[in-house]
């Protein structure tokens, strides 16, 4: 009997797909169009890793389950290339990052091959090839033009091990998205996206497409729209003043001290006034050296009053100090806030320790205790007293515009997006510095703008790119007027080029536009779009932001990037902690292929548990897989020449393509996986299928198992199986028969249980129980299936 050789199998059906193109999309196809999307790869020098296969694995199912389905399927791959990880490697080999970058796409294309992974490669780009970037410096331009590009001086998060600005996306809690590394707070120049000019249409997006509500929440409280007021608070016998946001006007009357960050420059403004200077300069100092993290946790409680600076509230017109504390950030709102601390946990704490008033304005609680943070009427408020929250909000903002002390604004917990990094590897920002004309775009004809050719990577230590020390490179002249200017010498972030790549996989080789609007009508929006959880508050917000910028300056033709997105679970070592290989417990997916096959390999990891789930890495399942594949491998021994359905199958097939269909939509692949199983368990009890069925069966089976069931499919059909429909179940065959069966106890008819044609005897015992209401103990069973059940029981 011929043994399954999987390696034979999975190299002649690899370069088979390889040499006839067999996933290539066709524009404009009478076909209905479906464009599949999964986050393009970070081609790292360690190749594919278990995650690779957890997200990838099941829209290449998906893909090959929809071209079975009669669709137009594009699915492309491609790389993003550019970013910090390559340039580490870099600096640490002394291998510039593109031959790095090269070498490591190779890796990945033969590896991806291996695993079967349907991609149309005739559409690969790569966000370091010039061809691609020529076109994200193209939008940035037109950001810059319109007014949604800027550079100023900000409080930033700085990672001091990758010597480089992050965004806020990039260094959540405090860390840094790529070396995991405390991040710190510096002042720096910076260029911002102005992202918050587009999260009204941002937050109108998210109802508009089919994301899983955990999804829409994050989103939604990432970028933190809030209704609220923007109050003025003078400083006494000063021209200057302090701004404030507070979704609580309400309480302004039990306002009794303001907070500013340590790096707010009313502190440099004011200094000829603040008596304990220096002090105050030790205490910004010593917060700028302190984490994110650290800052916000308000563990110690730390601040500085600004001695001889007192400012008005515009309501009371009591004087109230001002302090400095290193939980206020400039990052966030105004970099200042007004303190209410009898209905605020953390202004109650701080006004405790340094002995400021606390004035009730809510009524309700104990505030000898602690803050109230209810519900109540307004008290020892003025004009607001008796009045409810809602009610006092509306009055104290009118009451304030009309003092020309505030007004009602909407803000945004989402800042503008710090735009540039201090590194090498990525786009140069196609700018120049003039000293007559200002910051001045390179003509549009003079894209792309290449990334000079260097030996030292390394940024210094105060973290000015690698890309300042080229003075041939920096001295140019101004576009407008041909004098003197410098270059600009920070390159985009790696999430410059993943904000809009799904538009150049439809049209990748166009010169003259970065994706032509009728192959985007065609193709648009992305149909399914796949990938990780942590993605979802960085890049997809990113490429929303991007998405509906160039769909209002008219070069996109749909608003949202994509129209449906799914998050795919982690794949957690054994004893549920995070693989890879510093913690000694990485599975490397090539040795698995090698090992036990690519469709052994690809089963075992659906078959683990849910797609959005985490699930636990476990090497004995894949055992069970090999022996389904061999199973799958064997049924040709068992096929006869009938070219219909068995009557015995007619009822589990349809059954069974019922069920592979719903679970291929619904991404409910370790079902199907299961369901598949217990198919192959009836046709050997069985001990025959027909070539009808074989040929239904590996059409259901290929997404999940493409090598063995081409290979079986050419053997027993001919011709490549990937040019066949999906199969058809009969409704009207898709419900067992009900029979009558008879019931005999104890020698006398009883009379008849209704049950299912194929019903088991466990199955009738259980019906006849029911239906004879049966007592006592039952000595012997006797069944025949749909002829009779003979049951004895003991008197």
């Amino acid at each position: 009997m011929e043994k399954y050789d999987s390696k034979a199998v999975e190299q002649k059906w690899a370069a088979i797909w390889e040499n006839n193109e067999q996933f290539q999309a066709k524009d404009f196809s009478e076909q209905e169009k479906c464009y599949i999307l999964t986050e393009f790869f970070g081609p790292s020098g360690k190749g594919l890793h278990l995650g690779h296969i957890k997200c990838f694995t099941p829209s290449d199912i998906f893909a090959r389950y929809k071209r079975f389905k009669g669709f137009n399927v594009l699915y492309p791959a491609g790389w993003d290339a550019f970013g910090l990880p390559t340039e580490n490697y870099a600096i640490k080999t002394g291998i510039h990052p593109s031959i790095a970058t090269e070498n490591n796409v190779g890796v990945f294309k033969t590896q991806i091959n291996k695993v079967g992974f349907s991609f149309d490669w005739s559409r690969e780009i790569s966000t370091c090839d010039p061809d691609y970037y020529k076109w994200s410096q193209w939008i940035f331009i037109q950001l810059f033009k319109n007014g949604l590009a800027y550079k100023e001086k900000g409080a930033v998060n700085f990672c001091p091990s990758c010597k480089t600005v992050l965004s806020n996306e990039d260094s959540q809690g405090g860390i840094c998205d790529r070396c995991n590394n405390e991040v710190e707070q510096r002042s720096r120049d910076v260029w911002y996206l102005k992202m918050t000019a587009y999260a009204e249409k941002m937050l109108d997006g998210i109802d508009a497409v089919d994301y899983p509500e955990n999804v829409k929440a994050m989103q939604r409280n990432w970028i933190g729209k809030s209704m609220g007021c923007e109050i003025v608070f003078d400083i006494d016998d000063t021209s200057l003043h302090l701004e404030v946001f507070t979704t609580r006007p309400d309480t302004l009357f039990g306002a009794t001290f303001m907070v500013v960050a340590p790096e707010h420059p009313i502190i440099t403004e004011l200094g000829d006034r603040i008596l304990n200077l220096s002090d105050v300069i030790k205490y910004r100092d010593s917060a700028s050296k302190k984490t994110a993290i650290e800052r916000s946790s308000f563990k110690d409680k730390t601040g500085i009053c600004l001695e001889g600076v007192s400012a008005i509230n515009p309501v009371s017109g009591n004087m109230i100090p001002v302090y400095i504390a290193d939980y206020v950030m400039m990052g966030y709102g105004t970099g200042a806030i007004m303190a209410v601390p009898a209905h605020d946990d953390r202004d109650y704490e701080f006004a405790k320790l340094y002995g400021i008033p606390i004035i009730q304005v809510i009524s309700g609680g104990n505030i000898e205790e602690s803050a109230y943070a209810g519900d109540g009427e307004l008290i020892n408020s003025g004009f607001l007293n008796g009045l409810n929250v809602q009610a006092a909000k509306e009055k104290m903002i009118d009451h304030l515009s009309e003092a020309g002390k505030g007004t009602g604004k909407v803000n945004y917990k989402m800042q503008d997006w710090s735009f540039n990094r201090q590194r090498y590897w990525g786009e140069p920002i196609p700018l120049v510095k003039c000293g007559k004309c200002g910051f001045v775009p390179v003509p549009e004809d003079q894209l792309p703008l290449l990334l000079p050719e260097v030996d030292d990577f390394n940024p210094d230590d105060s973290g000015n790119s690698p890309l300042a020390k080229l003075s041939d490179w920096v001295s140019t002249s101004c576009p407008e007027c041909g004098g003197p200017a410098e270059r600009e010498t920070d390159t985009m972030p790696n999430w410059a080029g993943s904000s809009w790549y799904w538009l150049r996989f439809i049209d990748p080789h166009n010169d003259s536009a970065l994706a032509s609007l009728e192959k985007q009508k065609y193709w648009g929006p992305v149909d399914l779009y796949t990938g990780g959880l942590e993605h979802v508050t960085r890049h997809m917000l990113y490429a929303s932001f991007w998405n509906h910028f160039l769909y209002d300056i008219g070069v996109c033709a749909h608003p949202e990037p994509f129209s449906k997105r799914l998050c795919n679970g982690l794949i957690l070592s054994s004893d549920g902690s995070k693989m890879g290989k510093s913690a000694g417990n990485a599975v490397d997916p090539i040795e698995m292929v090698d090992l036990y096959g690519a469709d052994a390999f690809r089963l075992h990891v659906m078959f683990m548990g849910d797609y959005e789930n985490n699930t636990l890495w476990t090497d004995y399942g894949i055992v069970g897989c090999v022996r389904f594949v061999n199973n799958v491998w064997e049924l040709k021994n068992l096929a006869n020449d009938d070219d219909g359905i068995s009557d015995a199958h007619e009822i589990p097939l349809n059954q069974l393509i019922k069920f592979v269909e719903e679970g291929y939509e619904s991404f409910s692949f370790n079902t199907v996986v299961a369901k598949l199983m217990t198919f192959v368990n009836i046709v050997n009890k069985s001990g025959y299928i027909t070539k009808g069925e074989l040929k239904a069966f590996l059409i259901l089976l290929n997404p999940l198992a493409p090598f063995v069931t081409s290979e079986l499919f050419n053997i027993c059909f001919g011709g490549s199986i990937t040019d066949e429909p999906f199969p058809v179940y009969d409704p009207e065959r898709i419900d067992e028969p009900i029979i009558q069966l008879p019931v005999q106890i104890n020698g006398k008819m009883k009379g008849t249980v209704s049950i299912s044609r194929s019903a088991s005897q466990d199955e009738a015992l259980e019906a006849a129980r029911e239906r004879f209401n049966l007592a006592g103990e039952i000595a012997k069973i006797y069944f025949v299936p749909e002829k009779i059940l003979n049951i004895v029981i003991n008197k």
